[in-house]
């Protein structure tokens, strides 16, 4: 039976809509927030060549360099003030949430509510410097060294200076995208880390089918492939929206109190445990590990570099069968992982404990831990074989049929969680906006009510 709030959620139409007047000034900050990003990814960074910086990327697209741009909508090829984007924020993210399971002191801060939350994002900011630092150096220094194959160089003026000033402008452009998202939390609608990569991803999105319905125009591609292709992307967007949202509800039951000559509780609710529960950190972490041979093979040009390691890089490039078979490996391990660190059975099945609740047909405290490790280990392996088979199957056309899709298993389902988490949010205050006009209708009754029982007894 449905709640009353998913009763009242289904009723929602465009009047309730237009009637929220704070969730459209959400809205519109949000909007004019993401504008403000993509003006940001055209300013460049001082001193750079954009031409030749053109041209290495064409000649590293299939390197992690290709892969990072994506991610910032084209801002890494243009070498501009956003060209890190919010990469360092989100690997101290990252860093942080897995040294919170590691550290006692840490996993302490996080014990102790909004005070311990507060002073772990300030650690994460903290690591979000250094670790922009630490890239904007390496790219300052990469870049000075970078030339195309007509031997013009990246960097107009190389020197101490331009370093200086390469890494003050990424820096400072990453710290104002990391301002900028929390502003979009804060006083926008979704998550505003997440909603800035889905805007960089999306960016794309118009040159890559135009790319596409030109090979089909032109005969490169057969218009049946080419609408088998797009029905095909429509069908795993659709799987990955199913899976993303995918769940194991355990029953949770609270035995009944008696308090004086009334009894409380007896009530039962659920857990919820998402089949993807590692989410779409495996891939990221799986593609970054997988391309970096690949990247440093294209940065050398095959100059200096063992033989072997030549061979390797090529093996490992996108598409190659070695590639494939390492990479849903990863996947499968970083998915084992994660789930692991971010989920404790013991640590929840002694808290279910001391709440009074239990699981039906499982004795509280150790076996109630084995039951959400059996349990969490089953989903884990599901989902990890779903990252594998969305990740995978972009690659497989890629390669094969060369369709010049932007779009990867990665990104697809960044854009399908960032999606359903923003649409979810906007529901949850438009619910919230309606339970709040009927309180005041139900105020206002209550005091006409009271106005005219008051008249009465005047009389």
């Amino acid at each position: 039976m449905a709640s009353a709030a998913e009763q009242l959620a289904a009723n929602l139409n465009l009047s309730s809509f237009s009637k929220a007047t704070e969730l459209k000034k959400r809205i519109w900050f949000t909007l004019g927030a993401l504008i403000i990003y993509r003006l940001g990814t055209y300013i460049p960074v001082p001193g750079v060549d954009a031409t030749v910086m053109g041209q290495l990327l064409n000649q590293n697209q299939g390197g992690i360099i290709g892969m990072f741009d994506m991610f910032t909508g084209g801002a890494l090829g243009r070498m501009t003030v956003f060209a890190l984007n919010i990469m360092p924020y989100i690997s101290a993210s990252i860093i942080v949430q897995l040294l919170s399971t590691a550290l006692p002191s840490l996993e302490a801060l996080k014990k102790e509510g909004d005070q311990g939350r507060k002073k772990l994002n300030a650690y994460t900011r903290y690591l979000t410097v250094l670790i922009a630092l630490f890239q904007a150096y390496g790219v300052a220094m990469g870049l000075e060294h970078m030339t195309s194959k007509t031997g013009a160089l990246a960097v107009v003026a190389p020197g101490p200076f331009f370093i200086l000033s390469c890494v003050v402008t990424l820096v400072g452009g990453t710290m104002f995208l990391m301002w900028l998202g929390e502003q979009i939390t804060s006083r926008g609608v979704g998550n505003g880390i997440s909603l800035i990569i889905f805007a960089g991803i999306v960016a794309n999105l118009p040159h890559a089918l135009a790319s596409l319905f030109q090979l089909g125009y032109t005969g490169a591609l057969s218009p049946f492939f080419v609408l088998l292709f797009l029905v095909l992307a429509g069908a795993t967007i659709a799987f990955i929206v199913f899976m993303e949202q995918a769940q194991r509800r355990v029953v949770i039951q609270y035995p009944k109190r008696q308090v004086g000559s009334r009894m409380f509780g007896g009530d039962s609710s659920h857990m919820p445990l998402k089949v993807n529960t590692a989410g779409v950190i495996p891939p990221i972490f799986a593609s970054s590990v997988l391309l970096i041979p690949v990247t440093i093979a294209g940065f050398m040009n095959g100059k200096g570099l063992p033989g072997w390691l030549n061979t390797l890089g090529q093996e490992l490039g996108q598409g190659q069968p070695l590639y494939m078979l390492f990479y849903a490996a990863m996947i499968l391990f970083f998915s084992y992982f994660y789930a692991a660190v971010t989920f404790n059975p013991e640590e929840t099945a002694e808290n279910l404990r001391k709440q009074g609740g239990f699981v039906p047909g499982i004795r509280p405290g150790s076996n109630t831990a084995r039951y959400f490790d059996r349990i969490l280990s089953r989903l884990t392996t599901i989902g990890a074989l779903y990252l594998v088979a969305v990740c995978l199957l972009p690659q497989i056309l890629i390669s094969r049929y060369n369709v010049p899709f932007y779009f990867g298993g990665t990104s697809l389902i960044i854009i399908v969680s960032v999606t359903i988490d923003t649409m979810t949010q906007v529901q949850s205050h438009l619910v919230a906006h309606r339970y709040q006009g009927l309180i005041r209708k139900q105020r206002g009754r209550g005091n006409g009510k009271a106005e005219a029982g008051r008249g009465v007894r005047r009389r």
